[in-house]
Protein backbone atom coordinates (compact mmCIF):
# COMPACT_ATOMS: atom_id res chain seq x y z
CA UNK A 1 0.00 0.00 0.00
CA UNK A 2 1.42 3.38 -1.01
CA UNK A 3 1.24 6.47 1.18
CA UNK A 4 -1.35 7.87 -1.20
CA UNK A 5 -3.63 4.88 -0.61
CA UNK A 6 -3.89 5.83 3.06
CA UNK A 7 -6.10 8.83 2.28
CA UNK A 8 -9.78 8.64 1.37
CA UNK A 9 -10.92 9.12 -2.22
CA UNK A 10 -14.66 9.40 -2.69
CA UNK A 11 -17.08 9.75 -5.52
CA UNK A 12 -18.71 13.15 -5.77
CA UNK A 13 -22.48 12.57 -5.81
CA UNK A 14 -22.86 15.49 -8.23
CA UNK A 15 -20.46 14.13 -10.86
CA UNK A 16 -20.45 11.20 -13.23
CA UNK A 17 -19.53 7.74 -11.99
CA UNK A 18 -15.79 7.34 -11.83
CA UNK A 19 -14.90 10.98 -11.23
CA UNK A 20 -12.96 10.95 -8.00
CA UNK A 21 -12.76 13.87 -5.61
CA UNK A 22 -9.75 14.24 -3.38
CA UNK A 23 -10.61 15.24 0.16
CA UNK A 24 -8.08 17.31 2.07
CA UNK A 25 -9.94 18.96 4.94
CA UNK A 26 -8.11 18.27 8.15
CA UNK A 27 -4.94 17.13 6.40
CA UNK A 28 -1.62 18.77 7.20
CA UNK A 29 0.22 20.71 4.52
CA UNK A 30 2.72 17.85 4.20
CA UNK A 31 -0.07 15.26 3.80
CA UNK A 32 -1.72 17.36 1.08
CA UNK A 33 1.59 17.63 -0.78
CA UNK A 34 2.21 13.88 -0.56
CA UNK A 35 -1.34 13.19 -1.66
CA UNK A 36 -1.08 15.44 -4.70
CA UNK A 37 0.10 12.51 -6.83
CA UNK A 38 -3.16 10.67 -6.15
CA UNK A 39 -5.04 13.81 -7.17
CA UNK A 40 -3.17 13.93 -10.46
CA UNK A 41 -3.81 10.24 -11.10
CA UNK A 42 -7.52 10.68 -10.31
CA UNK A 43 -7.96 13.04 -13.25
CA UNK A 44 -8.95 11.51 -16.54
CA UNK A 45 -7.38 13.03 -19.66
CA UNK A 46 -10.62 14.96 -20.19
CA UNK A 47 -10.66 16.19 -16.57
CA UNK A 48 -7.00 17.21 -16.81
CA UNK A 49 -7.71 19.34 -19.87
CA UNK A 50 -10.75 20.88 -18.20
CA UNK A 51 -8.72 21.59 -15.06
CA UNK A 52 -6.10 23.46 -17.04
CA UNK A 53 -8.67 25.49 -18.94
CA UNK A 54 -10.73 26.44 -15.89
CA UNK A 55 -7.67 27.21 -13.77
CA UNK A 56 -6.57 29.78 -16.34
CA UNK A 57 -9.31 31.97 -14.82
CA UNK A 58 -7.44 31.92 -11.50
CA UNK A 59 -4.35 33.39 -13.14
CA UNK A 60 -6.12 35.72 -15.53
CA UNK A 61 -6.29 39.30 -14.32
CA UNK A 62 -9.58 40.08 -16.03
CA UNK A 63 -11.39 36.81 -15.39
CA UNK A 64 -10.55 36.90 -11.72
CA UNK A 65 -11.43 40.61 -11.59
CA UNK A 66 -14.83 39.96 -13.14
CA UNK A 67 -15.57 37.12 -10.73
CA UNK A 68 -14.51 39.29 -7.80
CA UNK A 69 -16.56 42.31 -8.93
CA UNK A 70 -19.68 40.20 -9.44
CA UNK A 71 -19.10 38.44 -6.12
CA UNK A 72 -18.86 41.71 -4.23
CA UNK A 73 -21.40 43.82 -6.15
CA UNK A 74 -23.87 41.19 -7.35
CA UNK A 75 -25.61 41.43 -10.71
CA UNK A 76 -24.09 44.06 -13.00
CA UNK A 77 -24.40 45.29 -16.54
CA UNK A 78 -21.49 45.08 -18.98
CA UNK A 79 -20.69 48.80 -18.74
CA UNK A 80 -20.69 48.73 -14.93
CA UNK A 81 -18.24 45.83 -14.90
CA UNK A 82 -16.02 47.79 -17.30
CA UNK A 83 -16.11 50.87 -15.02
CA UNK A 84 -15.07 48.78 -12.02
CA UNK A 85 -12.15 47.14 -13.87
CA UNK A 86 -9.79 49.97 -14.69
CA UNK A 87 -8.06 49.75 -18.07
CA UNK A 88 -9.86 46.64 -19.34
CA UNK A 89 -10.58 46.96 -23.05
CA UNK A 90 -14.03 46.34 -24.48
CA UNK A 91 -12.68 43.38 -26.45
CA UNK A 92 -10.95 41.79 -23.44
CA UNK A 93 -13.99 42.26 -21.20
CA UNK A 94 -16.32 40.69 -23.75
CA UNK A 95 -13.93 37.80 -24.36
CA UNK A 96 -13.45 37.16 -20.63
CA UNK A 97 -17.19 37.29 -19.96
CA UNK A 98 -17.81 34.73 -22.70
CA UNK A 99 -15.14 32.37 -21.35
CA UNK A 100 -16.51 32.64 -17.82
CA UNK A 101 -20.03 32.02 -19.08
CA UNK A 102 -18.86 29.00 -21.09
CA UNK A 103 -17.26 27.49 -18.00
CA UNK A 104 -20.39 28.08 -15.93
CA UNK A 105 -18.87 30.63 -13.55
CA UNK A 106 -21.22 33.44 -14.57
CA UNK A 107 -24.68 33.75 -16.07
CA UNK A 108 -25.63 36.23 -18.80
CA UNK A 109 -29.16 37.62 -18.84
CA UNK A 110 -30.21 39.26 -22.11
CA UNK A 111 -33.52 41.04 -21.67
CA UNK A 112 -34.00 41.41 -25.46
CA UNK A 113 -34.78 45.10 -25.10
CA UNK A 114 -33.96 48.14 -27.18
CA UNK A 115 -31.62 49.61 -26.23
CA UNK A 116 -29.92 46.35 -25.27
CA UNK A 117 -29.89 45.42 -21.60
CA UNK A 118 -27.63 42.57 -20.55
CA UNK A 119 -26.70 41.68 -16.98
CA UNK A 120 -24.21 39.25 -15.50
CA UNK A 121 -24.07 37.47 -12.17
CA UNK A 122 -22.09 34.69 -10.54
CA UNK A 123 -23.40 31.14 -10.56
CA UNK A 124 -23.08 29.00 -7.43
CA UNK A 125 -19.93 27.45 -8.89
CA UNK A 126 -18.61 30.96 -9.60
CA UNK A 127 -19.19 31.95 -5.98
CA UNK A 128 -17.44 28.76 -4.90
CA UNK A 129 -14.50 29.56 -7.21
CA UNK A 130 -14.20 33.04 -5.69
CA UNK A 131 -14.40 31.65 -2.15
CA UNK A 132 -11.59 29.20 -2.95
CA UNK A 133 -9.41 32.04 -4.27
CA UNK A 134 -9.61 34.12 -1.08
CA UNK A 135 -7.29 31.83 0.95
CA UNK A 136 -4.77 31.98 -1.91
CA UNK A 137 -4.93 35.79 -1.89
CA UNK A 138 -4.47 35.81 1.89
CA UNK A 139 -1.49 33.49 1.52
CA UNK A 140 0.03 35.80 -1.10
CA UNK A 141 -0.43 38.83 1.15
CA UNK A 142 1.04 36.98 4.14
CA UNK A 143 4.10 36.00 2.09
CA UNK A 144 4.51 39.13 -0.03
CA UNK A 145 7.63 40.27 1.78
CA UNK A 146 9.25 36.84 1.35
CA UNK A 147 8.52 37.02 -2.40
CA UNK A 148 10.04 40.51 -2.62
CA UNK A 149 13.13 39.42 -0.69
CA UNK A 150 13.60 36.34 -2.88
CA UNK A 151 13.28 38.43 -6.04
CA UNK A 152 15.78 41.01 -4.80
CA UNK A 153 18.24 38.25 -3.86
CA UNK A 154 17.78 36.57 -7.26
CA UNK A 155 18.11 39.83 -9.19
CA UNK A 156 21.31 40.74 -7.34
CA UNK A 157 22.82 37.36 -8.15
CA UNK A 158 21.78 37.53 -11.80
CA UNK A 159 22.52 41.14 -12.71
CA UNK A 160 23.78 41.75 -16.25
CA UNK A 161 26.47 44.22 -15.23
Amino acid sequence: MSECDAYPVTLDPHSEEGTRVILHDGMTEEEVIRYSQAACEALSAEDDSLKREVLTHAGNRWSLGIVHVLGVAGTLRHAEIARRLESVTQRMLTRSLRQLERDGLILRFDYNEVPPRVEYCLTPIGRSFLAKMVPLWAWLIENAEDFRTARERFDKGHSTE
